[in-house]
């Protein structure tokens, strides 16, 4: 079976676009929606992150705990917001290489704003079987495709339900 190394999912939140970015460009806030991602550590910048800034996210998967050291690659008020994953530990991103970049865009839409989730691998040098033996085994049987795909689509289902409230509430 071919690698898969992008994938990419949508929905569309009931609130403007530049209420759904302010809310996805402040990586520390990322733990709220995302079934994997804790958050960032506490010596990472708070507030929406700008073009270039650097963080360092806290993430879990069952028992296991790591964290990780992101670039913000694109930073565009109400239109788009990435980072590149770049290196990893345990108790610090020790291991540098490239890993994944994850992006969001926003676009207007009648009923709100279209969220569009992408992860991409960036793991390009790993030969195919050894991505695929490894994947299985850091999520139990699956591609990281394939469990990013479902964790994409936990992340915008639980952010639609957040602004939505909060936008209620407003």
């Amino acid at each position: 079976m071919a690698r898969v190394f992008t994938v990419s999912s949508s929905i569309v939140v009931g609130v403007a676009p530049d209420v759904a970015y302010q809310a996805v460009s402040r990586p520390g806030d990322m733990g709220r929606w995302s079934p994997e991602n804790r958050g960032t550590t506490d010596d990472s910048p708070a507030g929406p992150a700008a073009l270039g800034t650097t963080f360092v996210g806290r993430n879990k998967r069952g028992r296991f705990r790591w964290v990780t050291r992101c670039t913000v690659t694109a930073a565009e008020p109400g239109s788009r917001f990435a980072f590149r994953v770049h290196a990893i530990g345990v108790r610090r991103p020790r291991l540098p290489g490239p890993i994944a970049t994850w992006e969001y865009r926003f676009e207007h839409t009648a009923d709100g704003t279209r969220v569009t989730e992408t992860w991409t691998d960036d793991r390009r040098a790993w030969p195919s079987f050894v991505a695929n033996v490894f994947d299985r085994i850091a999520t139990s049987g699956h591609t990281f495709a394939a469990f990013q795909s479902r964790n994409i689509d936990r992340t915008l289902a639980n952010l639609k339900r957040e602004l939505e409230s909060d936008n209620s509430a407003a």
